[in-house]
């Protein structure tokens, strides 16, 4: 018997908010996560949706007993979101942080080989299927965490759902890259050498 009720969600229902954005209810300040609720979503990396009964209280995705793709994207952001707060005592969910900004910052953050950022993030980008591009994810959001980047973990939800699409890939794969890589973006004119007079 679970401690804490599953909620009954129906087709057509409000969505629920998802876990991370619940840390900031109320317009209140955030409230850290407690370290059972972290060690409960991690236990769902590398496991596929609804297997993990650890991690049942805190879907809110709609489904009718079958694993939609919404459903194996709440579950595959919960648990990276466990994994990025891991140890962190400020929010690793920030709105508007798209996922490709993030891995810009971690890209700049000299904390890692630039070349070696870029060669996970692409190899990240280039899968075709969610398992891989999620266990792939995995590797940047450790890094994420370590140099202590927030993303947006809606909007990572929505592309880890979208990228069951070949077309919806497609333009994820896309606003990834080009927030990336940021062409013109003020960090890029930073490292521009100027020229002595």
């Amino acid at each position: 018997m679970l401690d804490t009720p599953v909620p009954i969600r129906t087709k057509g229902s409000a969505s629920a908010p998802r876990y991370w954005a619940q840390r900031f209810r109320d317009n209140g300040p955030w409230r850290e996560p407690p370290g059972e609720d972290l060690a409960a979503l991690r236990a769902g990396l590398g496991r596929s949706a609804g297997t993990v009964p650890k991690l049942w209280p805190f879907y809110t995705s709609w489904t009718d007993g079958e694993v939609t793709p919404e459903l194996e994207a709440e579950h595959a952001a919960l648990a990276l979101y466990g994994l990025h707060q891991q140890g962190r005592s400020i929010p690793m969910h920030k709105r508007g942080v798209s996922p490709g900004a993030a891995l810009r910052a971690l890209h700049g953050s000299n904390q890692f080989s630039e070349a070696a950022v870029d060669r996970r993030v692409a190899t990240a980008v280039s899968s075709t299927s969610v398992p891989a591009f999620v266990y792939r994810l995995r590797g940047l959001i450790t890094q994420l965490r370590g140099v202590g980047q927030p993303l947006d973990y809606d909007l990572l939800l929505r592309d880890i759902k979208d990228w069951h699409s070949t077309e919806a890939r497609r333009r994820v794969r896309r606003n990834w890259g080009l927030a990336y890589h940021a062409w013109g973006s003020r960090t890029e004119q930073d490292k521009t050498p100027t020229k002595s007079s």
